[in-house]
C-alpha cells in the first residue's frame, strides 16, 4: 500500500490559538520538545516517543497537533510515520520552536 499524507493547515492559515491549544496538554507538547530538539527533522514512528498512555489516547493527540499544523502524519497502512513541520512553524511563528527545544526532556508538567 501507498503512503498517504494526512494533511493539516498550510502554513500560512496556521492559528497560533490551535498552537497554543495544541501544546497545553503536557502529553503532545513533551512530544513537540522532543521533535525539536531534533535538528534531522527525520520522520519518527508514533511509538518512538515515551508516552504513559493508550494507543488510542496518543492517535489522539497525534491529530491534534497535525490539525494545528505542527506535524505531519504519514500513514503507511499498518503504521503512521510523525515529522516536524519545522519550515511552516518557523515561517509563521518563528522563535517557537526554539523555546521548545530549550525544555528539559520530562519538564512538561504544569506548573
Amino acid at each position: 500500500m501507498a503512503e498517504k499524507n494526512l494533511d493539516g493547515p498550510e502554513a500560512d492559515a496556521l492559528d497560533l490559538g490551535a498552537v497554543f491549544r495544541a501544546l497545553a496538554d503536557e502529553h503532545r507538547r513533551s512530544v513537540m520538545t522532543q521533535l525539536a530538539a531534533d535538528h534531522s527533522d527525520s520522520e519518527r514512528g508514533c511509538n518512538s516517543f515515551d508516552l504513559p498512555i493508550s494507543k488510542q489516547t496518543q492517535t489522539h493527540h497525534f491529530r491534534v497537533l497535525r490539525e494545528a499544523g505542527l506535524i505531519d502524519e504519514i500513514d503507511y497502512g499498518n503504521r503512521k510515520g510523525i515529522r516536524l513541520r519545522r519550515a511552516d512553524i518557523e515561517k509563521r511563528f518563528p522563535g517557537l520552536l526554539a523555546l521548545l527545544g530549550a525544555e528539559p526532556p520530562g519538564d512538561t508538567a504544569p506548573r
